[in-house]
């Protein structure tokens, strides 16, 4: 075996480590499974020990693929920062990014911004995979993740994109029929659209910041794990809602909802990118990012 070939074998290993399954590695690489399974047992056999343990659902690295693994995380660190100090000094952007969001920020505002960005970049390829709930990306082949509120992962680098807050809104309709709250527990008399969303207390609505914090468990008779349809129902005069600011500004500028309990700040839900915490980011991810926060504030209202 060539040491050519070894060295591709270190970033092929890599790039599998990082997948949840053989299916994900051989849709990285746009090759059958069989054919990632087939290398991999190459590697092992070179090798002359077991690597991982996989199923067609799973992979799961022994004790030698996570010092393997980690070596070649390394290495293919290494050889990113060295090819982006080579064409540091040419402006056109190249290569792919994986962008990880959930369906409603992704659908908004986020496949609007990348769009743009590939206007000025056209040789960056972007793929954008977006899912109902956040991902947490740390192990995956993914490059960033778009994430609202609190962030907890230390294998991860976050930079805020855009300061937001989630807000409480109804219809001038419903209002006109059911009244105003005043205080938060007012709520306990109103009928709240709860959002099923991650795996919190969806129907406990905060208010205040951190240290001074007051949670109003609210009910009603529409619940649903989709933000959009949440708002819409709300637009309709079903119910009273709590939803970011990113989703809901143009509906309070249009006059289709009207914020209520504004004298009383939720606690910050701000947007983060999220992405692999290591020495050296590839220049087109930082543009991406960049490009990213710059979008998000001129698009968000706060």
């Amino acid at each position: 075996m060539s040491s050519d070939a070894s060295a591709e074998d270190v970033l092929f290993f890599d790039v599998v480590a990082r997948s949840s399954s053989l299916t994900e590695a051989a849709r990285e690489f746009g090759v059958s499974v069989s054919s990632v399974s087939k290398r991999l047992s190459r590697i092992e056999k070179r090798l002359n020990v077991r690597l991982i343990q996989r199923t067609t659902r799973r992979l799961t690295l022994t004790p030698e693929g996570e010092r393997y693994a980690a070596g070649a995380a390394g290495i293919a660190a290494e050889l990113t920062e060295l090819e982006e100090s080579i064409s540091e000094q040419h402006a056109e952007l190249v290569g792919r990014v994986r962008v990880h969001a959930t369906l409603g920020l992704g659908r908004a505002h986020i496949a609007p911004l990348v769009g743009q960005f590939l206007d000025e970049h056209p040789r960056v390829q972007i793929e954008l995979d977006l899912s109902p709930l956040p991902l947490n990306i740390a192990g995956t082949t993914f490059d960033i993740g778009i994430r609202v509120g609190s962030l907890q992962d230390s294998r991860l680098t976050a930079k805020r994109l855009s300061r937001n807050r989630r807000v409480v809104c109804a219809s001038p309709e419903y209002l006109e029929r059911y009244g105003t709250p005043t205080q938060p527990k007012d709520l306990e008399h109103h009928n709240c659209i709860v959002l099923r969303e991650n795996e919190g207390d969806y129907a406990l609505w905060r208010f205040g910041e951190a240290n001074d914090e007051i949670a109003i468990r609210v009910a009603g008779n529409l619940l649903c794990n989709d933000g959009d349809v949440t708002t819409r129902w709300c637009v309709e005069g079903h119910g009273v809602i709590m939803r970011s600011m990113w989703h809901v500004a143009p509906l309070l500028r249009e006059g289709a909802l009207v914020q209520v309990l504004s004298d009383f700040p939720t606690p910050a839900a701000d947007i983060n990118a999220l992405y692999s915490a290591t020495s050296h980011v590839p220049r087109r991810i930082r543009a991406l990012v960049d490009h990213l926060a710059a979008g998000l504030g001129d698009r968000i209202e706060q």
